[in-house]
Formats: structure tokens, sequence, C-alpha cells
């Protein structure tokens, strides 16, 4: 059994824990793993080992006698004891964090996060609190987008769903200016990636090497996902952070991610260093304070428009094929204005 698969067994032992106050068997525990992880089997040995794993970890786990016969409950240790503690800085920090994860509103990570918010709410002292709300006056998120994942909470759940269990997932996807598609694929992980959630899966389809295969699907696009009764291995040697390090963003496609080069001027050149593009990105700094910048990408739009937010002041240099297509960009953004 993959580690990850016992982890997420256990996590949601401890949930079902926290619903009962008065224990649960052993059997009755089983039954409702079974229910919420879409199992299609598990045998009481796997349970039980699963709770005396809890334990042996140090978690108030109690196993006692009663009239419905022996069930397992959380103890004090969990259920109460401990009482959660904040100071104002590490509660200020807190609420920002909070509020740049403001598009997760809808999901089950924000549910939680405002569970644990109305817990430091409830438990920490009214002077910490007001000092909070004094200093969140003058200390602002902005820039966050508008938005939400609630409309896609459900579609949210099945996929999670089928990358716990490794099961192919057919969708409906429907890319920007095209019409919706049916597609399956094998779901791997979710990312969050500039306040929208993309699901990183292979295309069932799409024949060839893994890399091949691999695409981002953001799930703003999502109309609707169904776990299927069919299954697939993640490979062996499939990394998810390094597979994400390779490019400077989210784009995802056929092919190895390719270097790209640009010349930054030196007006513009403090920027690109103060603001990187990338974290393995390289600088040759030129004797008229400019830079040629190197920076590994999947593919040209994550590179173009960050060059024409340069206007004159970046210049593309290699691959040839970028350089054109940036040139073909320019020509077409101009006509609107021949006239002026």
């Amino acid at each position: 059994m993959a580690r990850n698969e016992q982890l997420i067994r256990q996590h949601k032992i401890l949930q079902i824990l926290e619903r009962y106050r008065f224990g649960r068997t052993l059997d009755e525990i089983r039954r409702e793993l079974v229910d919420d992880l879409g199992l299609t089997s598990l045998h009481q040995r796997t349970v039980r080992r699963d709770l005396e794993a809890l334990q042996a970890a140090g978690i108030d786990v109690n196993d006692q006698e009663s009239a419905r016969g022996r069930i397992w409950k959380l103890g004090p240790g969990v259920s109460g004891t401990h009482k959660v503690t904040a100071s104002a800085t590490e509660l200020i920090a807190l609420s920002l964090s909070r509020d740049l994860l403001y598009p997760l509103a809808g999901t089950p990570f924000w549910l939680g996060i405002e569970s644990f918010w109305s817990k430091l709410r409830d438990q920490l002292p009214d002077a910490v609190w007001d000092h909070y709300e004094d200093y969140r006056q003058v200390l602002f998120v902005r820039g966050m987008p508008a938005k939400s994942y609630q409309r896609q909470h459900g579609i949210l759940q099945t996929l999670h769903r089928c990358i716990q269990e490794h099961r192919v997932a057919e969708i409906e996807y429907q890319p920007i200016g095209k019409d919706p598609r049916r597609r399956k694929i094998e779901p791997y992980a979710v990312v969050f990636y500039q306040s929208s959630l993309y699901i990183i899966a292979a295309a069932s389809e799409i024949a060839g090497g893994q890399s091949d295969r691999i695409r981002h699907w953001k799930l703003d696009r999502f109309l609707r996902a169904t776990a299927l009764d069919a299954w697939f291995k993640v490979p062996a040697d499939f990394d998810l952070e390094k597979h994400l390090g390779q490019s400077l963003g989210i784009f995802a496609g056929a092919g190895k991610p390719r270097d790209f080069r640009i010349r930054i001027s030196a007006r513009a050149a403090p920027w690109v260093i103060e603001d990187p593009w990338h974290s393995d990105q390289q600088v040759e700094r030129q004797a008229d304070g400019g830079v040629i910048l190197t920076v590994t990408a999947a593919h040209e739009l994550e590179i173009i428009p960050r060059v024409l937010s340069l206007g004159n002041e970046a210049e593309i240099l290699a691959p040839a094929s970028c350089r054109r297509a940036i040139a073909r960009t320019i020509r077409s953004m101009a006509e609107p204005y021949g006239d002026e």
C-alpha cells in the first residue's frame, strides 16, 4: 500500500472520530471510510492497523468496551484540552495568508482555513484580537482576483477522490474560445498557482512517453467530472516538484522545456533582477548596464507577455521561432493604430 494512501486513510479516520463524541466501532469506521473515500473494499484489519499507527504516533486515540462493543474515540489530548494560542504578530501573518488564499473559497481547503480561524477567534484574549484589528486597518492585501471555486466544489471533490485512489476521471472541459470536450484524464495532483487551481494530469488518449501526456488543466474550465471504474498507476519516476520547476509558469505541453534568451536594457534590468522571472534564471551583465537573461519555459506564451510588458526595453534573442512569433504579435498589435 502506497504511503500517501495510508496517510489519507488515517487522516480520514481522525475526521470521522472528530464527528462522534461517543466513538465508533471498528466496523462503523470501516464503513464510513469506504463511503467517504469511495473504496471498493477495505478489511477491518487494515483499519485496526491504521488506528494503532495513530496511537504509536502519539495521537490520543483510545479504545474501550461499551454496550455497542469495543469503540474507538479521541481522548482529551485531541478533543479539547490544548488551547490554541497566537501572538498578535502571528495572528496578523495568518490573516494575510488567509486573504491571499481567498480564491480557494468554496473548496474543502477554505473550510479548513475558516474552521481554524474561528477557533482562534474564540480562544484568543480580547486584547490580542483588538491589537490585530487595529493593525489590519493599515495593512492590506490587494491585487487578488474576485473569484472563488464555489461552483467547482463538487468537481474538486471528485478529482480529489480520483487522485487518492489513482482512478481515471472522465471530464467535460471547455478551453477558452472552444467548444466543450469530453476527455479522460489520470489526475496526479492539485496546484495553486497565481490564485487559480490547476489539475496536473496525464491525458489518457495521448500515446507516447510520460512527458508527452502530462497536461495542466485549469479548474475554472471544468464543467463536470466523473470517477470511472478504471485505474492508473503514477510512474515511479514522476517527481511533481521537479516537473513544475522545469517551467516559468503553469504551462505544460508536449516536448521538453526550452531555454529563452532575452536582452534587457540597462533601464529595465533592475526590475528583472529585483523581481526574478524564475529561481534558476541566469543573468549575464553587459557593458552598457543591460543584461542577457536566460530562462527555461515550457511554452513561449510564458515568455512573450513578459517581454511585451517591457516594451522596447526587451528583445527576444532565441529561440528563433519565439523571435518570429513576437514579431508577428507586434505587427498585429500595430495594425489598429496604422492611421494614427
